[in-house]
């Protein structure tokens, strides 16, 4: 029984946490504050937490097919709002990966139903960078190139809600990133997306998509 197997991976997760931090999670259970909210894909080869070293409680995560971050969708910003507001993260990351499914499909235009309704947001972003995306020699490199086009694109699209605007405006101090994952060597890989202020935005944005050129 497959769900036998997960609750049995699980008592044995919680005896060995517990057998080397016995007030681990007591002290959990009482509250969390993360540093770090991460905006990521819900690909299950990218495991948000363990990626980085960090514990339980030390990172608080949104992800969704292809880390978008679209302006109506109201669950990624009600995550940010609480993030941001309520936890007073420090650091929004933006974490995309290469070889992601949800880009690919919309890369080739391959239709799946209901899920080409949400990569509409990336098609949106290949027409944007069509030129960068054609000059490339093929199908893979604009695979990788696209991915993270995509980082940087939903990187900005974070700092554009009314959440960040809204808090960059009272003066809360905390920076937005953009990262990509390698699937191939489990290395993260900055993209030099770091905006800490309304007046860094564009500046930054051109300049990491300048960086990809």
């Amino acid at each position: 029984m497959i769900i036998k197997e997960l609750l049995d991976k699980n008592l044995t997760w919680s005896d060995r946490i517990s057998e080397r931090d016995p007030d681990f999670f007591q002290a959990l259970s009482k509250q969390q504050s993360p540093d770090y909210l991460w905006i990521g894909c819900s690909d299950s080869r990218v495991p948000a937490t363990q990626l980085v070293g960090l514990n339980p409680g030390e990172l608080f995560v949104h992800r969704n097919v292809a880390n978008l971050v679209i302006h109506t969708d109201l669950n990624c910003l009600s995550v940010l709002q609480y993030a941001v507001d309520v936890l007073e993260v420090k650091h929004i990351i933006v974490v995309g990966h290469y070889g992601c499914g949800g880009v690919q499909a919309a890369l080739l235009n391959q239709k799946f139903g209901l899920i080409d309704n949400w990569l509409r947001h990336v098609h949106d972003i290949i027409e944007k960078h069509e030129a960068l995306l054609m000059r490339l020699p093929d199908e893979e490199a604009r695979l990788a190139k696209l991915c993270e086009l995509n980082v940087i694109e939903q990187a900005f699209n974070v700092c554009q809600t009314t959440v960040i605007q809204s808090a960059w405006e009272r003066g809360q101090r905390f920076e937005v990133h953009g990262l990509i994952y390698g699937l191939h060597d489990g290395l993260l890989r900055d993209l030099s997306v770091h905006i800490a202020s309304q007046e860094e935005m564009r500046r930054v944005y051109r300049l990491a998509v300048a960086a990809l050129s």
